[in-house]
C-alpha cells in the first residue's frame, strides 16, 4: 500500500529479459534499508525487490522481475536505460497519510493531450479509457505514474479521440521539480490508477442494481 506521495526520482539502470524482464532502477534510498521482498512503487506499479546493492559512496540500486502481463498493461515496456522513475517506499503503520490510498496496480495507460501555464502552476490534460471515467470526478484523486493527485475537470466528449475521456489535472512547481510530471508534453504516456474508494463503490452499486432486476 502507498500514498502516491513521491520520495525518490531515480531512474533506470539496466534492463534484462530472459523471458520476462528484469528492471535494475538506481536510487538514493539506502540499500541497506530495503529488504528483499519488500514493494516498491515505481511510477505507480507495485514491484517487488529481489535483489540490490551500492551503498557507502556507491550509487544504490535495486533489481525487480516483471512480467509480461505487466510489460502489457503499463508504460514499463517503453522503458529504457537512463529513463527516469517516480518512486515511493510501502506505507507503514503510523505513516503520515500524504496523498490518498494507493495500490500500485495500474488501471490503464493515459495519454497527455495538453500542457499549459497555469499561473505558476502547469495543467496537463489527460486522455483516459472511457470505460474508466465514472471513476473519476472533480474534485478526486487520481495516481499518475505515482503521484497523488487532484482532477481538476472532467470532460467524457474526448475531443479529437472518441474512445477517451479528457481530465485535468494541476502541476504545483514542488511537484513539477520533485517527480517526472514537469517534463511531460502530449503524446507522453503514463500509468494511471484510478481511486480505490471509487472502485469499491462501483462495485457496491453494481451488486445492489444487480440484485433488484
Amino acid at each position: 500500500m502507498f500514498t502516491g506521495i513521491v520520495t525518490d526520482m531515480g531512474q533506470v539502470r539496466a534492463i534484462e529479459r530472459p523471458a520476462d524482464a528484469r528492471f535494475t532502477f538506481e536510487t538514493a534510498y539506502d540499500p541497506a534499508s530495503i529488504a528483499l521482498g519488500a514493494s516498491i512503487a515505481c511510477s505507480g506499479a507495485c514491484l517487488t525487490v529481489v535483489d540490490k546493492g551500492g551503498g557507502a559512496g556507491e550509487a544504490g540500486w535495486f533489481a525487480a522481475d516483471v512480467s509480461a502481463e505487466t510489460l502489457s498493461k503499463t508504460t514499463l515496456g517503453d522503458w529504457q536505460p537512463g529513463t527516469p522513475v517516480n518512486l515511493e517506499r510501502a506505507l507503514c503503520l503510523g505513516d503520515e497519510l500524504g496523498g490518498h490510498l494507493v495500490s500500485g496496480h495500474v488501471d490503464a495507460v493515459a495519454v497527455v493531450r495538453a500542457r499549459a501555464e497555469d499561473a505558476g502552476s502547469i495543467r496537463l490534460s489527460f486522455g483516459a479509457p472511457r470505460a474508466l471515467m465514472g471513476f473519476i470526478a472533480p474534485k478526486g484523486s487520481v495516481v499518475l505514474d505515482g503521484v497523488s493527485l487532484t482532477v481538476n475537470a472532467v470532460d467524457d466528449s474526448g475531443g479529437d479521440h472518441p474512445a477517451e475521456g479528457r481530465f485535468d489535472v494541476n502541476i504545483v512547481p514542488h511537484t513539477a521539480r520533485v517527480t517526472t510530471l514537469g517534463a511531460y508534453r502530449p503524446g507522453v504516456r503514463v500509468n494511471l490508477e484510478i481511486d480505490m474508494l471509487a472502485r469499491y463503490v462501483q462495485r457496491l452499486l453494481t451488486v445492489e442494481k444487480g440484485a433488484t432486476e
